[in-house]
């Protein structure tokens, strides 16, 4: 059976050029990518990694990789990262690390953002399968729960709590987070506007993160998957 995350992990590498500055988030696909690079120690040994992700890291460093810390990134030539869902606009969720906030730094930080999965990630339009994440400051919990049931009074919104310790997760800002869970789909300029509730540090939906994509072939009734690989051109911040 064909690994469609290795095979994206592979269409990924023809971006990459000797000397660059690789920012990369987490899963297994980036993990897939980190072992291809590794196994073209000409290239690998030229490149610059930064990183949100601390399991991400340890893989750099396990590699013999050179690692920026990131606090002190100030340019990324390409910014590799998976989603969980992303929809015909090029729309995308990420939900599952936690890590939105510094991913959409290193975006934002990046003269190319590439968004790497297979057609299993492909919808239409982004629906209820995946919560929103707020990143909320503890400060500000109470508001931004009741801002919620006020607002979005359909939605449940849980508190992410750790399953190796007693009591919420916390983020590496020191920071809460919040499954948002919607009964149906809310348009995604409002979505992206709960950003503006105060003590909302990010969430994440990216927005409008693409403007290109390869989609999977499809044969009759079937979808042969192939890898997808969502790009922008993001423009420079400074």
């Amino acid at each position: 059976m064909t690994d469609y995350k290795m095979e994206a992990a592979k269409a990924a590498l023809q971006f990459i050029k000797p000397g660059q500055t690789i920012g990369v988030g987490a899963g297994s696909t980036i993990a897939n990518l980190l072992s291809l690079l590794a196994a073209d120690s000409d290239l690998s040994g030229s490149l610059t990694f930064a990183t949100s992700s601390f399991k991400t890291s340890g893989l750099i460093m396990d590699h013999g990789f050179k690692l920026l810390g990131s606090a002190n990134v100030k340019h990324i030539d390409i910014y590799f990262d998976g989603c969980d869902q992303f929809d015909a606009g090029l729309n995308a969720l990420k939900c599952g690390g936690g890590i939105h906030t510094s991913e959409k730094i290193m975006a934002a930080l990046a003269k190319q953002f590439i968004l790497l999965g297979d057609a299993g990630k492909s919808v239409k339009n982004l629906d209820t399968t995946y919560p929103l994440v707020l990143e909320v400051l503890p400060t500000a919990l109470h508001l931004v729960t009741q801002w919620l049931t006020k607002n979005i009074p359909n939605a449940k919104t849980t508190m992410r709590i750790s399953t190796q310790k007693d009591g919420a997760v916390i983020t590496e800002n020191g920071n809460y987070l919040l499954d948002v869970y919607f009964a149906a789909i809310m348009p995604l300029d409002k979505m992206n506007a709960i950003k503006m509730v105060p003590g909302v540090v990010e969430h994440s939906l990216f927005y409008g993160v693409g403007i290109k994509s390869y989609h999977s072939r499809r044969r009759r009734h079937n979808y042969t998957y192939a890898p997808i690989i969502v790009s922008k051109q993001l423009p420079s911040l400074f």
